[in-house]
């Protein structure tokens, strides 16, 4: 298995003299184990917990003072209290709400342990009356595998550190795409590429994306509201990759005869075990972001890789030769989002689109990111400058110069004009330097 950039994030977290507990976040299968598993190593021991076992649940219902609740769990774990820097993570958290209010404890009487706790499901028993340590825990988003741990991932580790220099030579251009095509085609699920990175065998892969879809369906009786909206859950994961990247409506979804209100209250369900986001658009080109709940939202999803194998379509995109030609450009829309999201870890790092805020225009901006208190159109588009039609119309009311491109073409920094005749400063980005988008701005900001 291959080390994950999330293991920098945990050691900025340890290093923090007033360290609180880290709740990590997300969907099942990103490697959130895994993760933890391999940051144990910076410690003197390691004491791993799993509350899906009744017997170490079991620990943390006793009603005993807390100092025996310590000793407990280190006469379970055969460690020493003495024994030196220790690390304790509690896994499926979820599945005892005494052991998420005794976090805070850990924060006010124990500060000299590391505790790291994680939850699937964490998010579906929020508001079901238990008592979250609130300003006691901090928290940590775990996505599926950014373009970066790709490249680790499949030994290319010379590639990946030139990725990381101040200016990326432009005669690696074309072995980057090629590899980002790769990406794109396979996804980020760390056990898709754990096996892809042993035989490089697309066709192998089936069954695991077959049997995360399973697994994700079996869930659905653990974070449902009532038995009625497991009926409307199961539909919906059976639909919600092959519906990625588009726009909805909740009536009738997937071809359905539910409701509108069933359908979205069951899509808020689904949203909290990560596995799926509805991206409500904005109409205004400045901050603070103001998604509009009363349009359609946009279909974000766990992994691209499995958009491309619910639709079929992992062919296409191996043969094709632009990546924006795949199944109406939704997948490099698809794949850009996700390494958005990837790029931080902050449960707070969301995804947000623009529309042009006459209801019968149909202008639309694949993505805005707030940046340096700017608000920065990013279209994900092949081409020449004039057919960035909506971005030009979002230039023409920003208050700033500032637009990116993101493409298959080499990196470039150029000046344009809208149609209307506003000028502006274009970043075209190639795909493999979505992750930093921040820095390729700081460059040109100024500019």
């Amino acid at each position: 298995m291959f080390i994950r950039d999330i293991t920098n994030e945990f050691k900025k977290w340890a290093a923090k003299p007033s360290r609180k507990p880290l709740i990590l976040r997300g969907a099942r299968q990103v490697g959130k184990t895994t993760a933890v598993n391999l940051f144990s190593k910076d410690f003197d021991q390691y004491i791993y917990l799993n509350l899906e076992k009744e017997e170490q649940r079991e620990i943390f219902e006793r009603t005993y003072p807390f100092p025996d609740l310590i000793t407990t769990l280190f006469i379970f774990a055969q460690k020493q209290r003495s024994g030196g820097k220790t690390l304790i993570f509690i896994d499926e958290i979820q599945n005892s709400p005494r052991a998420i209010a005794l976090l805070r404890y850990f924060y006010e009487e124990a500060n000299d342990l590391f505790v790291i706790a994680a939850g699937s499901l964490l998010d579906s028993i929020m508001g079901r009356n238990i008592s979250f340590p609130v300003g006691r825990v901090e928290y940590m988003a775990l996505r599926p595998c950014s373009f970066r741990e790709f490249l680790f991932a499949t030994n290319n580790d010379q590639l990946l550190e030139m990725l990381e220099k101040p200016e990326v030579p432009e005669f690696l251009h074309t072995q980057y795409i090629a590899l980002f095509k790769k990406y794109t085609t396979i996804g980020g699920m760390p056990g898709i590429l754990n096996l892809y990175s042993q035989n490089a065998d697309i066709t192998a892969l089936e069954p695991v994306y077959s049997s995360l879809i399973y697994s994700y369906t079996d869930d659905i009786e653990k974070y449902a509201n009532s038995s009625a909206q497991v009926h409307y859950i199961r539909h919906i994961i059976s639909n919600v990759f092959r519906e990625a990247g588009t726009k909805i409506t909740f009536e009738k979804f997937g071809n359905s005869p539910y409701r509108s209100r069933e359908m979205k209250e069951a899509f808020v369900s689904l949203e909290k075990t990560m596995l799926a986001k509805l991206v409500y658009p904005c109409t205004s080109a400045e901050l603070p972001i103001k998604p509009s709940l009363i349009r359609k939202p946009r279909l974000h999803v766990l992994d691209t890789g499995l958009v491309n194998y619910s639709n079929k379509i992992m062919g296409e995109l191996v043969y094709n030769e632009e990546i924006s030609n795949t199944h109406r450009g939704l997948i490099a829309e698809h794949i850009v989002g996700q390494e958005l999201l990837a790029s931080n870890f902050s449960i707070s790092n969301d995804l947000h689109f623009w529309v042009r805020e006459k209801t019968d225009s149909s202008a639309e901006v694949d993505y805005i990111l707030p940046y340096n208190g700017k608000l920065i159109p990013i279209e994900v588009k092949s081409g020449g400058i004039g057919k960035l039609r909506s971005l030009h119309q979002f230039m023409d009311v920003a208050p700033h110069h500032l637009a990116v491109r993101v493409w298959q073409g080499p990196y470039s920094v150029e000046k344009a004009k809208t149609i209307a005749g506003t000028e502006f400063t274009l970043l075209n980005l190639p795909f493999y330097l979505v992750h930093r988008i921040e820095r390729e701005l700081d460059k040109i900001s100024d500019k």
